[in-house]
């Protein structure tokens, strides 16, 4: 049975539970004469109404009280064990004032009576209108409680990440270490695999760190970084029954954007499309840079051709029709299951808000693409900052330098690289060993200090070395995700921030520089 297609919107799905054929037709002409698009399934049998609730997936049942062989209350029953939202409205001949609030208070939706079947269809369009409000604030609740889920990440993801930096740190400097003992080459290879190992280890902590956070800064994408973090993100999500490939033409490109935004649109993105793989099949993700002329951009975008960097994502699934690509970008439309509809929302608004554009190209049988256009600025020629070029002198001249960390195995690693590279070093594991040491030996040439000191922290030792004369340069390690508040520390006229991951040629240029400022 078809009714009216007057309107635009999809045709709603009506089940006529209905023993007779005339009575069925009657509340038809209802939903016809208010003009509701609709497509209906008649049935009056247990076997048949549960076939049509797996079937045909209704939008609502309008139901009969009393049939031969079944029953509106029986109706009732079974469609409540697996759907307690789906509208069910009893159209009925005998439905006296008692039974009809039993029939509302056991979870039907409202009655009609079939003598005055006028109200039926303002009474379709209502439960239709509030099952759809239920269903945008069941998806607001899941959003809420998802964010809430993350918020408890960020807070796990916090704790562990600082356990781990402090044991992936020591890596890069004693891999750097390993690796300048020129004279033997086999140690040399030992240490750039530990220094690389982990650098790389340093790398995803902070990404998975970022991710949870939602961080937001603007900040450097490096190309190889972002892909290996979707990489280690997807593990565990992609079945053996398809194959992912990632292809990336420039691992070192360095762009404007934030890391964090775009591994979620690409991880969206992803997971979409392994998705719409049940059985199989292929997922390539690619990384290319090109030039976009003023003709690709369409009437609404903004035309600024240029450099580009394009990051594809491309599935052989099943493809989407017309119908669906027009509606792709509706909030909360989706056609999962347990989908929200906001996630290629919400990765065109990254796009955008990174200057760039996001195109799709799909249809049935032809699997899916999604590429994102990223504006690339163009680099300037003389891109190495305060690194002194080749003949940077980056040898101590026998300056004291004071080291204060917490951790044993980073302190005693930056000690042994600063001793080796020609530095005079006194290592503390705390803010009061320091000013002890202070006491006994006099004022370093220069302070090292680790930013995320407990028992004594960072603030309080720096104070007190003020107090004990101290007017010499201070390098303070930190955490990108977690600087240091500057107003909560004592006034210094030379303070440098070194960002970890540290490296040895990092740290060393850091230390010419603030020695080179006395």
């Amino acid at each position: 049975m078809h009714g009216s297609l007057g309107s635009d919107a999809r045709p709603i799905r009506v089940l006529l539970v209905e023993d007779d054929r005339n009575d069925a037709e009657l509340m038809l002409v209802e939903l016809d004469n208010d003009a509701i698009a609709y497509k209906a399934r008649l049935v009056d049998s247990e076997n048949a109404y549960l076939a049509a609730l797996r079937e045909f997936a209704p939008d609502i049942v309008l139901s009969d009280l009393s049939l031969p062989d079944f029953s509106g209350q029986r109706a009732l029953e079974l469609l409540r064990y697996g759907d307690a939202d789906l509208p069910f409205i009893y159209v009925s001949a005998t439905l006296g004032e008692e039974a009809a609030i039993e029939a509302l208070r056991t979870g039907a939706t409202d009655y009609i009576l079939k003598q005055n079947p006028a109200r039926l269809a303002s009474a379709v369009r209502r439960a239709l209108a509030e099952a759809a409000e239920r269903r945008a604030r069941q998806r607001a609740q899941a959003e809420l409680i998802r964010s809430q889920r993350f918020e408890s990440l960020a807070m796990l993801a916090g704790g562990l990440s600082h356990d781990l930096r402090n044991l992936l740190q020591p890596l890069l400097l004693a891999g750097e270490s390993l690796r300048d003992h020129a004279g033997d080459p086999q140690l040399a290879r030992l240490g750039m695999l530990v220094r690389d190992c982990g650098k790389r280890g340093l790398e995803m902590v902070q990404s998975m760190l970022s991710f949870a956070r939602g961080a937001r800064r603007a900040e450097q994408v490096r190309l190889g970084a972002l892909m290996d973090a979707l990489s280690l993100l997807l593990q565990g999500s992609v079945p053996r029954t398809i194959r992912m490939e990632i292809v990336v033409d420039n691992p070192d490109l360095v762009f404007a954007g934030n890391h964090t935004e775009l591994q979620q649109c690409l991880l969206n993105l992803c997971l979409n499309a392994i998705q719409a793989m049940p059985d199989g099949g292929e997922l390539r993700i690619e990384a290319v840079q090109l030039r976009l002329a003023p003709d690709f951009f369409l009437p609404e975008e903004q035309s600024n051709p240029g450099r580009y960097l394009r990051l594809g994502v491309v599935d052989n699934g099943p493809g989407m029709g017309d119908a669906v690509l027009a509606r792709l970008f509706e909030p909360f439309f989706t056609t999962k299951e347990h989908g929200t509809g906001l996630g290629l929302l919400s990765c065109r608004r990254i796009v955008t808000s990174h200057g760039g554009v996001m195109r799709v190209d799909s249809a049935p049988g032809r699997g899916t693409r999604f590429d994102l256009y990223m504006p690339l600025q163009e680099l300037a020629a003389e891109e190495t900052v305060a690194t002194g070029g080749d003949n940077e002198t980056l040898e101590g001249a026998a300056e004291c330098v004071l080291v204060v960390a917490e951790a044993a195995s980073e302190l005693s690693l930056i000690s042994d690289t600063l001793d080796a590279w020609g530095y005079q070093t006194s290592a503390s594991q705390s803010g009061t060993a320091a000013l002890q040491w202070i006491s006994a030996h006099g004022l370093p040439d220069l302070v090292l200090m680790d930013a995320d000191m407990n028992l004594f922290t960072s603030a309080r030792t720096l104070a007190a070395l003020i107090d004990q004369g101290y007017t010499g340069a201070v390098v303070m390690l930190v955490r990108p995700e977690s600087p240091p508040k500057l107003d909560e520390l004592p006034h210094l006229s030379r303070l440098h921030l070194l960002e970890r991951p540290v490296t040895t040629r990092k740290l060393l240029r850091t230390l010419r520089l603030a020695l080179a400022g006395a």
